[in-house]
């Protein structure tokens, strides 16, 4: 009889071992009033709620030395979670690789990936480091890309030789850096394009408005101002709008954020371009580690660093649509239509291989 109650128990005890809810940190590098970071915890909560996991989120307000802090204390508790999702902002990756070493918390990068040289340089100390279980950023070198020639589409084809500004985020930050390099490589299509100056705006609007002032002297004939967050696009569109100038007619302005304001300009014309669709990424990556933890492994396809096409144009019927979906706390989204579980063994994520449409 004693026997027999033991086998049950040994086969009861791992079904309730394993019935905890996975477990998820996020290390978010943004600042807790900053609507794409709030927006971005937002849905990565959303799924959470859906597929029945745990997540905390501590915000760093955008502190390097915050975030490493943050890091020390969550991997060197004696209750640790199962899984630490950090993002790349200002290189802070490689350190809390080291500190993840040894502690069983899993790791996933997102947004913000290794840079070449951090990567050559953890490859090459691999008893130093831990390895992520992967990499999801999103497409932010065809964003900037695309960003140009959706401005340049709106010109007339015989408007001559035309000036533009820049306004990048930050030099640590790689999303900031690609969404550039695509605005450069779209440059060759254009050479009537005449790009003036590339100013760090910091994904600040104060900075970029003060920063937008000194150009419009340096360059005052400017039509074209790309910008690689809303913020920045709204802050140099104050001192272009001080300046006499109408965005939206005789200033063109693209941005990248879905906020909604962001929303609200692209809807009224101010804003001429707009990507976005990005803060969908965490969402994503919670639907990827919720199968994680129920055994189908993130990189059970030998894929480690995704590339996912969550930026896309938003026009005007879009950003209609996305202003009421903003006002639903799961965002009008079905996350668990798209786990990988019960599904074939080459189930592939849909939102790997094109933008999900809400």
């Amino acid at each position: 009889m004693l026997k027999a109650l033991c086998q049950s128990l040994c086969l009861v005890l791992p079904l309730v071992a394993n019935a905890q809810p996975a477990s998820v940190v996020f290390l978010n590098p943004g600042l807790s009033t900053e609507t794409f970071w709030t927006s971005y915890t937002r849905f990565m909560q959303a799924a959470a709620d859906e597929l029945g996991m745990t997540l905390q989120v501590q915000y760093s307000e955008r502190r390097a030395d915050l975030t490493l802090t943050q890091a020390r204390a969550i991997l060197s508790a004696p209750q640790r979670p199962d899984y630490l999702v950090l993002v790349n902002e200002q290189y802070v990756a490689p350190e809390i690789l080291r500190l993840s070493r040894g502690t069983g918390v899993k790791l996933l990068l997102v947004n913000n990936g290794l840079t070449a040289s951090q990567r050559l340089s953890i490859e090459g100390q691999p008893d130093k480091y831990a390895e992520p279980l992967g990499t999801l950023m999103s497409n932010d070198e065809q964003a900037g890309f695309q960003m140009l020639h959706l401005m340049l589409a709106q010109l007339p084809r015989d408007a001559g030789p035309v000036d533009l500004v820049a306004f990048a985020g930050v030099k640590t930050t790689p999303a900031s850096q690609l969404r550039v390099e695509g605005m450069r490589r779209a440059l060759a299509d254009f050479p009537q394009v005449r790009l003036r100056q590339v100013v760090y705006g910091g994904w600040n609007r104060q900075r970029a408005y003060e920063q937008a002032k000194q150009l419009l002297e340096r360059y005052p004939a400017t039509r074209l101002v790309w910008s690689a967050n809303d913020q920045m696009a709204f802050g140099a569109m104050q001192a272009f709008e001080e300046a006499g100038h109408t965005p939206g007619r005789d200033v063109l302005f693209a941005a990248v954020n879905s906020s909604p304001e962001a929303l609200r300009a692209r809807i009224d014309g101010r804003l001429s371009v707009l990507m976005g669709g990005h803060f969908t990424l965490g969402g994503w990556a919670m639907v990827m580690l919720h199968d994680d933890a129920h055994g189908l492994a993130l990189n059970r396809d030998g894929v480690r660093e995704r590339r996912i096409p969550v930026l896309q144009e938003i026009d005007q019927a879009k950003a209609r649509r996305w202003l009421k979906l903003l006002e639903r706390d799961d965002y009008g989204v079905d996350f668990r239509r798209y786990s990988a579980e019960g599904r074939p063994p080459g189930y592939r994520y849909p939102f790997l291989a094109s933008p999900v449409e809400y």
